[in-house]
């Protein structure tokens, strides 16, 4: 009996306890009101209690009361609280979806306005968003540029596979006409446009979020945003103090460490944030090795409630071997050759590589007996390796630093100035001179270091050869300023002006001796008979600086009662190019040769608008037309300075139109879009060789027109909390319009023959024209984040130089590399503990199935060069060099930190 009623007694309180404190579960996601990006460490909690949490890296809360109706509070520093009832169920989550907080101060606007940045529901652009927690979910220390293979017309790969060695390609325009920004800062070259990504090594580390627009975008700036603008927003100094400590190992014996530091907010005034980055590797590829540090800081001031100062400064002294020399597919392996129909006749003349699709040919040991130093940056240094040496490898340092100064003068007016320094110092290596090369040992020649060093050492030759730095060193300086009025309500004005103006030194030099005590030189005309013996460090082949002056300014407007927004941007800039070469005498035979251009106008005018039709589901529309200056490169030959003739800008016209539909709850998104972009009068440069003397000549190719149309679409659905689904797609069509013709002249400006160049309707190369990604992600415990992609792509035509095509016969079209489908895993894992301390941890594997395919592809190589004019090779898989996609690959790591 006692035992009966004590089952009893424990049963009834099992009972009542579990009715007393029966509780539910309530989640919900916190962004940003204007922007959309999720505000991490948000405070959620019941009013009048201390119950609650804070938001994680996603902008989600979750936490458990007992049943019941209260109110909750959300509240985020410089972010207006909000309050609302919710009520708990018994047993039940309830997902309150998303909380949109609006800022509360003009200065969080600050770098947003700078650069230009989309709102939601109101830019009439095609935009995708890159969180800063998808940045760490998926990216695994890649370049930057690979997380944005998840993005609709955007094909990034990474090349030869050295570490910063990525390049981004957006509706079919390679990154010289896709504008790179960093804070609202521009970073492609000012010469040519292209963007090294090695100098924004660990950038990563510090990106808070990146944003894709697609198109001519919405940014005011005379960029080169014609395939797109790629805004990467870093980290501004945390409100609240702490720190993290991030280590990472992966493939090719990886290994990263990433230390950061806050102050917090001090005072209500000042807070700084600060990261250290090391990277070493021996590279997954064949001597692709990195040795790199970066770093970054953001610093705050308020000055007072309507001033304040930011700082940020971004850098990554690095070195690294590269892998700049595509191969043909046979090369790498046999098998896959065969697969895609190489001739029996390449699989012949290229045998396969004894380390297969990890081949590089820009490397090779080295007698231990050698013990040459070797010269960079202004400093004799000890060589990478004992055991072997990189014929290409690649040492750079970029510094970016940018003041910032938003000021709010009134109510209505405001300003926003950044004043930014960016200064390179590196090059790259190569050969120079006589080298000899092993041609028997793999399927393509490499250099014969210990053979080079014997021939050089031999006292019977007098041609020598050695290793030779290719440098590149700079600086810019500039001013981006923007006035910002709001003339009501709901019409908003903004005028500004760009400002910059950069010196590049580029000059080749003496790195390695390889056995001699002196090189001999004698191409500087200013150099006596006893000034040609160079020995480390000194200058040859050329040396010439070249300067580039950049001035515009804006006007934008902007329309916004709720429903319909509209915006309009007319712009205006004027560049101007000099040349000088430190190694040849001008006409006067005393003074440097030198040349100039005068001021070259060109101008951007487009608008859009955006109408909203629900409280869902939006339709945009935009149009633009861009006049844009032609790059240095196609203004004045670095050969001999020759200026040309009335410079032709490059015209682009643009039409995009799109819908998005946005659920209440959040459980579903999808956006698409359609574009149509005409590239008109593109200008070419082309060296001829006029006799068989080797006299040259160059032709200004001017005239070419190329189309780019496509459709977009893009889309996310969470049906239940534990699981969530992704896809994006593409189709294009992107082609050139005509035939062009061009005269040749000779150094002496005179007309000797005519180039005609056959390009019309050849498919434009360098990405695929289709892409489909997919991907779910499932989240069964709190915390726990397992993703699986899959990435398809195809109608990728291999890259070319259409001004080679000038051969009236030749109208085959270039080479469409095979489709392939990819899949990549990544876990993550924030282990549930109280306190300040937290810990997370993950995993990525890439290419799980390890998947042989073509990532980049050079049309016809072999057409001038190993079969000659054979019409049998042209156009085809056998006369191609390619890349190969990296094989599986993986990173895994921790993070601790601390708040």
């Amino acid at each position: 009996m006692k035992k009966s009623n004590l089952l009893l007694t424990l049963l009834l309180t099992v009972l009542f306890a579990g009715a007393t404190f029966a509780q539910g579960t309530i989640t919900g996601k916190v962004t940003d009101a204007s922007y959309g990006e999720s505000l991490i460490g948000a405070s959620v909690f019941i009013k009048g209690t201390t119950t609650g949490t804070v938001t994680d890296i996603n902008g989600i809360y979750s936490f458990s009361m007992p049943a019941g109706t209260y109110t909750i509070v959300i509240s985020y520093v410089g972010y207006e609280a909000v309050e609302f009832e919710a009520t708990i169920k018994d047993g039940q989550t309830d997902n309150l979806g998303r909380t949109r907080l609006t800022a509360t101060t003009f200065a969080l606007e600050g770098v947003n306005i700078m650069a230009d940045r989309a709102k939601e529901r109101e830019t009439p652009v095609a935009v995708s968003k890159v969180s800063k927690a998808e940045i760490e979910q998926q990216l695994g220390s890649r370049d930057l540029p690979m997380i944005m293979n998840n993005t609709p017309s955007v094909y990034a790969t990474p090349q030869g596979g050295g570490a910063g060695d990525a390049r981004i390609n957006v509706r079919g325009f390679n990154q010289r006409n896709v504008a790179i920004m960093i804070n609202g800062v521009p970073v492609n070259d000012m010469e040519n446009g292209w963007v090294y990504w090695s100098n924004w090594d660990g950038i990563a580390d510090a990106t808070s979020s990146i944003e894709m627009q697609r198109g001519l975008s919405a940014v005011n700036l005379a960029t080169p945003s014609v395939g797109g603008t790629m805004n990467i927003l870093t980290s501004p100094a945390e409100m609240k103090a702490g720190g993290s400590v991030k280590l990472e190992a992966g493939s090719g014996s990886f290994f990263k460490a990433t230390v950061s530091g806050h102050t917090g907010l001090i005072n209500n005034k000042f807070a700084a944030s600060v990261s250290a980055v090391r990277k070493i590797g021996t590279g997954v590829i064949d001597k692709t090795w990195t040795d790199a540090w970066a770093y970054y800081l953001g610093m705050s001031y308020n000055v007072h409630k309507n001033h304040r100062l930011e700082l940020y400064a971004v850098g990554a002294p690095q070195r690294h071997g590269q892998n700049l020399y595509k191969q043909n597919v046979a090369a790498y392996d046999h098998d896959f050759a065969k697969e895609i129909g190489v001739d029996d006749s390449t699989l012949i003349a290229y045998p396969q590589a004894r380390s297969g699709r990890l081949y590089n040919e820009n490397w090779n040991t080295v007698s231990s007996s050698y013990t040459g130093k070797q010269s960079w940056n202004g400093k004799e240094h000890d060589r990478f390796s004992d055991d072997f040496i990189n014929e290409r490898e690649n040492f750079f340092h970029k510094p970016i630093v940018n003041l910032n100064w938003y000021a709010q003068w009134s109510k209505k007016l405001t300003h926003f100035t950044t004043v930014y320094y960016s200064g390179g110092k590196g090059g790259g290596t190569g050969t120079y001179g006589k080298i000899q090369y092993d041609y028997d040992s793999e399927p393509s020649r490499i250099p014969d270091w210990d053979a080079t060093i014997a021939h050089n050492l031999d006292p019977e030759y007098t041609r020598e050869g050695i290793l030779r730095n290719s440098v590149n060193n700079q600086w810019t300086i500039g001013a981006i300023s923007k006035l910002k009025i709001d003339f009501s309500d709901n019409f908003k004005g903004q005028i500004g002006v760009d400002w910059r103006t950069a010196e590049i030194e580029h000059y080749r030099e003496v790195r390695d001796l390889l056995g001699l005590t002196s090189f001999h030189w004698d191409g500087n005309e200013f150099d006596t008979e006893a000034q040609y013996a160079k020995g480390l460090g000194d200058k040859i082949a050329y040396f010439n600086t070249n300067t580039v002056d950049w001035f515009g300014g804006f006007a934008q407007g902007e329309y916004s009662n709720g429903k319909l927004s509209v915006y309009g941007t007319v712009g205006y800039s004027m560049i101007k190019y000099s040349y000088i070469n430190h190694f040849k005498k001008a006409e006067d035979g005393i003074s440097e040769l030198n040349s100039k251009t005068d001021w070259i106008g060109g101008y951007q005018i487009k608008g859009g608008l955006n109408y909203n039709f629900t409280e869902t589901f939006s339709a945009f529309g935009n149009v633009g037309y861009v006049s844009k200056v032609p790059i240095f490169d196609v203004v004045i030959d670095d050969g001999d300075g020759t200026v040309a003739e009335d410079p032709q800008n490059e015209v682009f016209l643009s039409y995009e139109a799109g819908v998005e539909y946005n659920s209440l709850n959040d459980k579903l998104n999808i956006k698409g879009n359609f574009y149509y972009t005409n590239w008109n009068d593109r200008t070419f440069t082309r060296n001829v060789q006029l006799d068989t003397l080797g006299s040259t000549g160059i032709a200004f190719i001017k005239g070419m027109d190329q189309r780019h149309i496509g459709f977009e679409l893009e889309a996310t659905y969470r049906p239940i909390r534990l699981v969530g689904l992704g896809a994006i797609a593409s189709i294009a069509n992107w082609k050139y319009l005509n035939d062009v013709s061009a005269d040749i002249k000779d150094y002496d400006d005179q007309v000797t023959e005519t180039v005609n160049v056959y390009a019309k309707d050849l498919k434009v190369g360098d990405a695929p024209q289709t892409q489909f990604a997919a991907w779910v992600g499932v989240y069964p415990v709190n915390g726990l984040s397992i993703q699986l992609i899959y990435r398809y792509n195809a109608n990728h035509y291999a890259d070319f130089d259409p001004t080679n095509r000038d051969d009236a016969d030749d109208r085959a079209q270039v080479w469409e590399t095979p489709s392939y489908t990819v899949f990549d895993a990544n876990i993550n894992y924030s282990i549930p503990m109280k306190g300040r301390i937290h810990v997370d941890l993950f995993g990525h594997i890439f290419n799980i199935f390890d998947t042989f395919y073509v990532q980049d592809a050079v049309d016809n190589s072999r057409y001038n060069g190993f079969y000659g004019y054979d019409d049998r090779f042209t156009h085809t898989a056998n006369s191609a060099e390619v890349f190969l996609g990296l094989p599986r690959t993986f990173n895994v790591g921790a993070k601790v930190s601390f708040w």
